[in-house]
């Protein structure tokens, strides 16, 4: 019997969704509840399984494709496996992987050795970086190579695993063959975020204020209780549940800082979902940490460490992506030093934190050498005045120099 694989609803808002990778060809066979798709809305990205077991006979829409939620996207004949049916992908490079592989006369692997899926943004970091898809670790779902191992990879020291890899410097004009163009549609995802961004420049009266924060008591608290913390929770006690704890102490004072403006009304909230923005190989999504202001640090670094690696292996809900009253960005972590976050609709306002530097201060009259951060708070000025969001980021810079501040509420 023909069964039909539908594109399910993925939340109320969103009517349709784009094709994504098809994971399996006409003519396999699929497993009940195997990925056969993935598929992607403006919010996330998502996999569709199989609805029963059988032969995938007709894909019915290609990669790329926009199409509505119930569509149907694909034919599936339900039976048993049929005898000599191949592997689903997944079995066969486990099956690969398990092989012995063949050696060259030099020792080396030869051309059979498997090579990892590769994300279109991680090749062209590879393109970048002069390194190969075999050079790279791959962290990705199903084996695939994402822009963040590459980043990774690159910001470790590491150089192609062979010579011959990296593309010979050009000198001179370059060959006509070289040069190419390459047009790739935008994912939902990407248009969602251009669309955004665009609306808060046109819709928002938006301005940053700036400060510094001395990082030393915080990273002097992470060397002294770090270990403990992290034998007794799991998890590292990491900068960002300071500033999460710190934006909530701030919140709370001024709380214009976590309202919004509907319609000609100013709606105050008094709980705190803080948004934490993730770079994905699909673009910056924000997943939220929902009442962030009743959750322990070590709640809060747990929070952060689910959320992103879910939203990294595609597996976040779009409900998880909704809803924030507050927004916080680490632009440090890829060596930013100075930036302007653009705010996040419909909140008001969003907290950039960048990269972590020694620095020359001066300290009771003496030039001392101390961590320092740059802080940044864009916010929309038709709702939050300038003395709120000095005093805001200024309360946020004392909470985390001090982080006793937080316990005692001073």
């Amino acid at each position: 019997m023909a069964v039909e694989l539908k594109i399910p609803s993925a939340g109320e808002s969103i009517s349709e969704v784009q094709i994504g990778e098809w994971l399996k060809a006409e003519g396999d066979y699929v497993e009940r509840d195997e990925v056969v798709v993935e598929i992607e809305t403006d919010k996330a990205s998502m996999e569709l399984p199989a609805p029963t077991s059988g032969v995938l006979t007709k894909r019915l829409r290609q990669a790329g494709e926009i199409v509505p939620v119930g569509a149907v996207i694909a034919m599936i004949e339900e039976g048993p496996r049929p005898a000599g049916a191949p592997l689903d992908r997944a079995a066969a490079r486990s099956a690969a992987s398990a092989a012995p592989v063949a050696a060259k006369a030099d020792g080396g692997p030869t051309a059979t050795a498997t090579e990892p899926r590769v994300m279109p943004a991680a090749q062209r970091a590879l393109h970048e970086a002069g390194l190969a898809a075999a050079d790279v670790t791959p962290t990705g779902p199903g084996g695939r190579l994402l822009k963040e191992d590459v980043q990774r990879h690159v910001a470790a020291g590491g150089a192609p695993a062979a010579a011959g890899h990296a593309e010979p410097a050009v000198v001179g004009p370059p060959v006509g063959g070289d040069r190419h163009e390459e047009a790739v549609p935008m994912t939902m995802l990407r248009r969602r975020i251009a669309q955004r961004l665009v609306e808060a420049k046109q819709t928002m009266a938006m301005l940053t204020t700036f400060n510094e924060v001395d990082m030393s008591a915080v990273l002097r608290l992470r060397e002294e209780r770090g270990e403990a913390f992290q034998q007794r929770y799991g998890v590292k006690l990491g900068l960002m549940s300071f500033f999460v704890k710190a934006a909530i102490d701030a919140l709370k004072r001024f709380p214009a800082v976590n309202a919004e403006i509907r319609g000609n009304d100013i709606v105050y909230k008094n709980y705190y979902d803080i948004g934490v923005a993730v770079s994905t190989d699909q673009g910056l999504v924000v997943p939220v940490i929902r009442n962030a202001e009743r959750l322990s640090f070590a709640e809060v670094e747990q929070a952060i460490g689910d959320l992103a690696r879910r939203a990294r292996e595609r597996k976040i809900a779009v409900e998880e992506l909704q809803g924030g009253t507050f927004t916080i960005t680490n632009g440090g972590v890829f060596g930013s030093l100075l930036a302007t976050p653009i705010i996040n609709p419909p909140q008001s306002a969003i907290l950039g934190l960048h990269a972590l530097q020694d620095r020359p201060v001066a300290r009771g009259g003496q030039v001392v050498i101390r961590p320092m951060m740059y802080v940044a708070l864009t916010y929309d000025h038709r709702i939050i005045d300038g003395r709120e969001s000095v005093s805001f980021l200024k309360r946020v810079k004392e909470c985390v120099e001090d982080p006793a501040r937080m316990l005692v509420e001073v």
